[in-house]
């Protein structure tokens, strides 16, 4: 028999859902993978997420999301670690805490639409670690998550699509309800239903009243909530999403992020005590217990954290996503543009407007602030990117509430045409979600297997024909030096090098301790040679620098 007190890995989803709808009170998922993508780059390590997980399992949390989004791919581009590996990590260390990604439909964890066949491969290798999927589109067009979606199902895992929500012209709630509407009719009943409240928009007052017309429309429905606290109020949204009848709300550690992702647990449950609201199963001091050790692993962390720090209010107005509103003005200066910041956010203001009030979440916020950003530097619409192009043209999904003027479609879909094509005939020839052929995946497998002179992993594969350079050059590091995610972040992120003679000794993912010995370090022409004793053995290294000196 399943654990009664808390919702465990080893239930099944019926069993999840019987006890969500059976258990009075509220129940968290620690997003980690936000909070490292919103407050640090994505650039938490393995080990950092290793050395809490046994206090995060403890916690007795709904879920803990530790993949998805960018995490993908950067964990590939920054050669942190294999995705795949990370999940069997976390699985071995929080055995009893369902795993959670979020994945954007068709887009996967990339930025482009992806081929059905590579949509199944994916949801099915990475259902292997992960029990519950949170899908969004940033149109809301439910047809888009409907291969991922179902193919979730097949594998008998927790599917919970989303609504992302706005405010504004078009998003009220008879909007909303009706979307859902469609989410249940295209999935059945057996799911949760999340809301996306990705830019940390709206008061208190306005998501009780979504809430409110939700579940009033589908009372017997399990809503889930994820917002971000980039206004320093998330706090407020929690506690009304919660009185109304949200079972699931996302937080982060209180030691750790908390700005640009997700309120602190803690204060969450201080709060909702008073209200007369408690998590069945929850342990506070593991609470604790993580936050005090993540509040000491967080220096290594500190320089990728925005150096522009503190609460932006005025995201009610750009919209902007929690992750692309903390390196925005990073941004800004490196373009030289800092002084002019806000009249990016009043172009950004103007171009969401335009573009129909949509959602500006990933890869919406992309296209809406690059085309921001253009327009300040070039002129409005006069550099507009092939993204922006294929968003008029209805490649991503409908607009939901109304089409951008006729002149932004002249300007955008002539730009850099040579056929003499005017833009209605574009549109009548060229609209609409374009049919993607599947790929051929054993070709793609014999492609890569010939760049790696070695048999390749169907797991390898999945991740090659996402981000065909970034896990290939992955493929390639591990390789040639195992497996560095063992590495302490002290270590990994150490600047200055490292003295002849140190020793570092690190445990290994079974707790046996090894051993590094640096012998020497020379520079030759535009490489550092570096002569290890690794476990005793003897080993040089020659690193390529990035910039060598002139």
């Amino acid at each position: 028999m399943p654990d009664r007190q808390r919702v465990t890995a080893k239930m099944s989803v019926r069993e999840i859902l019987a006890f969500l709808r059976e258990t009075p009170g509220y129940f968290l998922t620690n997003n980690e993978r936000d909070v490292s993508q919103s407050d640090f780059k994505c650039r938490i390590l393995p080990r950092t997420t290793l050395r809490v997980a046994p206090y995060r399992d403890d916690t007795g949390y709904f879920a803990f999301e530790v993949t998805g989004g960018a995490s993908v791919h950067v964990d590939l581009m920054n050669r942190q670690i294999n995705p795949f590996e990370k999940l069997r990590l976390v699985k071995q260390r929080m055995p009893q805490t369902l795993v959670q990604t979020v994945c954007r439909g068709r887009n996967l964890f990339g930025y482009r639409p992806y081929p059905d066949n590579v949509l199944r491969m994916t949801v099915r290798l990475f259902a292997r670690y992960v029990d519950v999927w949170r899908v969004y589109d940033f149109l809301n067009h439910v047809p888009n998550l409907e291969v991922v979606g179902r193919e979730v199902q097949k594998a008998g895992k927790l599917l919970m699509p989303c609504v992302c929500f706005n405010t504004g012209v078009g998003h009220t709630d008879e909007y909303y309800v009706a979307k859902v509407g469609e989410i249940l009719d295209t999935f059945g009943e057996e799911i949760i239903v999340g809301i996306k409240n990705h830019s940390a928009v709206g008061s208190p007052r306005r998501i009780a009243s979504l809430v409110a017309a939700i579940t009033s429309r589908y009372p017997e429905l399990i809503l889930a909530y994820h917002g971000h606290n980039t206004d320093a109020n998330d706090l407020g949204r929690l506690v009304a999403a919660v009185e109304n009848g949200v079972k699931i709300v996302e937080v982060a550690d209180h030691g750790y992020g908390g700005m640009y992702s997700q309120a602190p647990a803690l204060s969450l449950i201080q709060t909702l005590n008073d209200y007369g609201y408690k998590a069945p199963g929850l342990k506070v001091q593991p609470i604790v217990d993580a936050s005090d050790l993540l509040r000491r692993e967080r220096r290594h962390y500190e320089r990728f954290e925005t150096p522009f720090r503190g609460f932006d209010p005025t995201v009610k107005r750009h919209k902007l996503t929690g992750g692309a509103a903390s390196i925005a003005f990073e941004q800004a200066q490196s373009l030289g543009l800092l002084e002019r910041i806000h009249q990016i956010f009043s172009e950004l203001m103007d171009v969401n407007r335009e573009m129909g009030n949509i959602w500006s979440v990933t890869p919406g916020s992309q296209i809406l602030w690059s085309t921001a950003v253009s327009n300040v530097i070039h002129g409005r619409y006069e550099n507009p990117s092939d993204d922006l192009k294929n968003l008029l043209l209805g490649r991503y999904g409908p607009f939901p509430f109304y089409e951008p003027q006729q002149w932004i479609y002249e300007k955008v879909l002539e730009h850099g045409r040579r056929d003499g094509k005017k833009w209605y005939q574009i549109l009548a020839d060229e609209a609409g979600i374009q049919p993607l052929p599947d790929v051929d995946l054993e070709a793609k497998r014999k492609e890569l297997e010939e760049s790696l002179r070695r048999p390749a992993s169907d797991e390898e594969l999945c991740l090659y024909v996402q981000f065909p350079k970034d896990a290939l050059d992955y493929f390639r590091f591990e390789d040639t030096f195992g497996k560095a995610w063992l590495l302490p972040p002290d270590v990994w992120y150490r600047r200055g090098g490292f003295r002849d003679g140190e020793t570092i000794r690190i445990p290994d993912e079974e707790g046996k301790t090894h051993q590094i010995d640096v012998v020497s370090t020379h520079r030759k022409a535009d490489e550092v040679e570096t002569s290890l004793l690794v476990d005793f053995h003897f080993q040089t290294y020659s690193v390529p620098l990035n910039h060598p000196k002139r």
